[in-house]
Formats: C-alpha cells, sequence, structure tokens
C-alpha cells in the first residue's frame, strides 16, 4: 500500500490523483469519480501506470463552480451544458 503524500505536499504540486482531491475539497470520491466519468472533471492519464492525475487549482475550482450550481438547484445535465459553453468560449 502506498503512503500517503503531506497535505504540504499535495499543497505544492500542480497534479494530484482523485484521493488527494477528496481530502483537498471534502467531496465524497463517488462524486468526484462521476463528475470524472460525465467529462465534467478533465484530468490527464500517466501513461506508465494508468493513474488519473488532475490539475490542482483547475479540479478545485471547478468542482467549487460545479457546488455553487447545484446549490442553485441545477441539474446534472444543466451544469453539463454550462461547462461545454464556458468551454467552447475559452
Amino acid at each position: 500500500m502506498s503512503r500517503q503524500r503531506t497535505m504540504e505536499a499535495i499543497s505544492a504540486s500542480e497534479y494530484v490523483t482523485i484521493g488527494e482531491l477528496v481530502r483537498l475539497t471534502n467531496v465524497r470520491y463517488s462524486t468526484l469519480k462521476f463528475y470524472t466519468e460525465e467529462g465534467m472533471l478533465p484530468f490527464e492519464q500517466a501513461e506508465e501506470n494508468l493513474t488519473r492525475r488532475y490539475r490542482r487549482l483547475e479540479s478545485i475550482e471547478r468542482i467549487s463552480y460545479i457546488r455553487k450550481l447545484r446549490e442553485q438547484k441545477k441539474t446534472i445535465p444543466e451544469i453539463k451544458v454550462i461547462l461545454s459553453q464556458e468551454q467552447a468560449e475559452e
């Protein structure tokens, strides 16, 4: 079993794992996995062991934004449209 990185190491890292995102955002693993599978939370895949790596700052901002949209009673399909429209504008 691998050792967990310290919060200090995670906070200084450009990329984090989904487990580390759970620790940073206090959002359940299953929720983040769902967002990933639905294409709402982008990731990169390391070739050597197929680990999904998330850009720490961008992912935290995206998760926070999704939470705000959920608080506004937006549905997952509505959020996906909003996110894809914003991505098209970039």
